[in-house]
């Protein structure tokens, strides 16, 4: 898995990674900052939710063009230092009225414009890396090893925020609404970090940067070998593959909005017992130990690397054990602490898919890469029939406030968003980066850049129309809610399959 790759590969991975958790430590408590800071109700919190996300995803569209002209690596610096003011602006407590509106709206553009120009051109010069023929058979591998650093940032993302808002509360005495600045502020010293890694690593990549005076001939060369029905063929394969992704992407970023609202509105505001221990971090770190361990204990070729693997995995169970021992009778859950399900699930099942992925490419029987995005939405449609099933007998949203107040209100076990975040994860895992791979490897040389923006403006498509599920949060039956986006899914999965033989000719 990790064999073989270029050290630039770590190094943007880890760049990224500070990035990523600056971004989802924000994120985690995004929407209901805009519901306790200016009131908002949860439909107008969910349209502005959606148009930030749709923002921070179709600005690396013009980052790419951008980056085709000035080159890759100066694109990126703007975007750091662009996102590092953003969410400083955040982070200034300026209460709810006016003022704090106005610095919100100008926090989020910046932030979007930064990330616009940093993350898709980051991702191309790591599929750069690999038109190397050396290290090109890992191309696959390496946005798997790349998406799940982005993940390992997620993954302490949430419990930052809350840690930084249960401090502020109890050690400044500040209220919760002024708590959610010390959590803008944590993505603040993340930027920085992700700087840190990016400039004194970066003589490991600095080759794929894309200069234009060094790159643009062999850019020209390669486009040369595409005629103009090709480079069509592939623009045209590329553009139907966005097309299905809108709807991925319109249902998994869900985990900032409605599926936030259920486990704010509709899930126990505690846990006891084994299941309790999910919500703690470190417990999730420790199970990723075992996981790596387990594969290290299986595929070392040497004795003392097999020992290791094994005295990893009994700490690691050590640790589980005396964490169990000391369970207080109930553990608070907040619910943007859900949100470290996801990232978990992806950083502790990549080596999994990786290895059965692998086992069935050594068979010659491993799906295309546009085959694992179609397996992905129906994965994906299965997750909220999973939110349809929990659903079931619970009251409207505005039922449920109501019965709050009263005290009657009833509450579902946390353990159906948990599931619910472990199959999305499966189909993330099937669709995100398999479609990275696959714009990286079939985008004509001239248009690389442009290409990844493309992808990243049919995600930005997609979260824009996350605000449907918003705008049907009302005194809407749950179950239509999820039936709508599982829908969705589905009707994406059948055009895919549709067009399979068209877009499998192009990947060869």
């Amino acid at each position: 898995m990790f064999e073989g790759q270029p050290k630039g590969l770590y190094a943007l991975a880890l760049a990224n990674t500070g990035e990523r958790f600056g971004y989802y430590t924000m994120l985690a408590i995004f929407v209901l900052f805009l519901k306790a800071n200016f009131g908002l109700s949860p439909a107008v919190a969910g349209t502005i939710y959606s148009t930030f996300l749709a923002l921070v995803y179709f600005l690396p569209f013009v980052g790419g063009i951008l980056a085709d002209k000035f080159g890759y690596g100066k694109m990126v610096t703007v975007g750091i230092i662009a996102m590092f003011a953003g969410y400083v602006l955040l982070a200034l407590p300026l209460g709810g009225g006016t003022m704090g509106l106005v610095s919100m709206f100008a926090a989020l553009l910046v932030i979007s414009s930064g990330t616009g120009l940093f993350k898709g051109n980051l991702q191309v010069m790591v599929g750069n890396l690999y038109d190397n023929p050396a290290y090109s058979a890992k191309r696959d591998s390496a946005f798997s090893i790349f998406y799940m650093a982005i993940n390992i940032g997620a993954l302490f993302a949430p419990t930052a925020a809350v840690a930084a808002m249960e401090y502020a509360q109890k050690t400044w005495g500040v209220s919760v609404n002024e708590s959610y600045h010390f959590a803008f502020a944590v993505a603040c010293v993340s930027l920085v970090i992700s700087m840190a890694i990016y400039y004194g690593c970066r003589r490991t990549f600095r080759h794929v940067e894309g200069s234009v005076k060094t790159e643009g001939a062999k850019a020209t060369a390669a486009t040369e070998e595409l005629s103009v029905k090709e480079t069509k063929e592939r623009i045209v394969a590329l553009c139907l593959v966005f097309a299905v992704v809108i709807f991925f992407w319109m249902a998994f970023h869900q985990n900032g909005l409605t599926l936030t609202y259920f486990a704010d509105e509709f899930t126990a505001k505690s846990s006891t017992g084994v299941e309790s221990m999910m919500f703690s971090v470190w417990n999730l770190v420790a199970v990723i130990f075992i996981v790596y361990a387990l594969f290290s204990l299986f595929q070392s070729k040497t004795g003392k690397a097999k020992a290791i693997s094994a005295l990893v995995i009994v700490a690691a169970l050590a640790f589980l054990g005396y964490q169990y021992t000391a369970l207080p009778g109930e553990t608070p859950v907040d619910a943007p602490i859900f949100q470290q399900f996801n990232p978990f699930f992806v950083v502790a099942l990549t080596p999994v898919s990786m290895a059965i992925f692998g086992s069935l490419a050594r068979k010659g029987k491993e799906p295309s890469a546009p085959r694992k995005i179609g397996l992905g939405m129906l994965v994906a449609a299965c997750g909220y029939l999973l939110m349809t099933l929990a659903s079931i007998g619970l009251l409207t949203p505005d039922a449920q406030a109501a019965a709050r107040e009263a005290g009657t209100a009833t509450f579902v076990s946390p353990d159906w968003l948990i599931s619910t975040y472990l199959v999305l994860t499966f189909g993330e895992l099937l669709l995100s980066p398999m479609g990275i791979s696959f714009v990286s490897k079939v985008a004509p040389p001239k248009y690389k850049g442009m290409m990844m923006g493309g992808w990243f403006v049919a995600t930005a498509i997609g979260n824009y129309l996350t605000a449907i599920a918003a705008w049907l949060w009302g005194d809407i039956q749950l179950w239509v809610v999820w039936g709508v986006l599982m829908v969705l899914c589905l009707l994406a999965a059948l055009f895919i399959f549709s067009v399979m033989k068209r877009l499998e000719k192009v990947a060869r």
